[in-house]
């Protein structure tokens, strides 16, 4: 099979990564959860008088958790793919993918935490 190039590759780049997308909104729960997330996040900076960068920070930390799931997600279907036996690599590289989540997220919450008490008790 002959790889595009040029535009062509982009398009096709463009192609796979709504797929992705599109199949994160309707087999992953923990997505979803995030993109609402994303959403009432938005609407609450929009509604503060926070700087622009402050907004970026806020909900750019929201975007990031966002694909460290996605890239969990494909951790763990490549996982599933090889097989549904226990294996301890297996195990380990889906706690490895929930343990980045869980750092993106820690680190989302202290973000949110110190921009807000900045905001509000300066």
């Amino acid at each position: 099979m002959e790889k595009s190039t040029g535009l062509q590759r982009i398009v096709n780049a463009t192609k796979y990564s709504l797929k992705g997308f599109k199949s994160a909104i309707k087999y992953e729960t923990a997505f979803r959860q995030e993109l609402i997330l994303l959403l009432v996040a938005y609407i609450i900076v929009m509604l503060i008088d926070f700087t622009i960068y402050e907004r970026i920070l806020l909900l750019g930390s929201i975007g990031f958790v966002m694909i460290v799931e996605l890239l969990n997600s494909a951790i763990e279907c490549v996982v599933d793919r090889i097989g549904s036996e226990r294996h301890e690599l297996s195990g380990r590289a889906k706690d490895y993918g929930s343990a980045a989540v869980f750092m993106s997220l820690l680190l989302t919450v202290i973000l949110w935490i110190y921009l807000f008490s900045c905001h509000f008790f300066p």
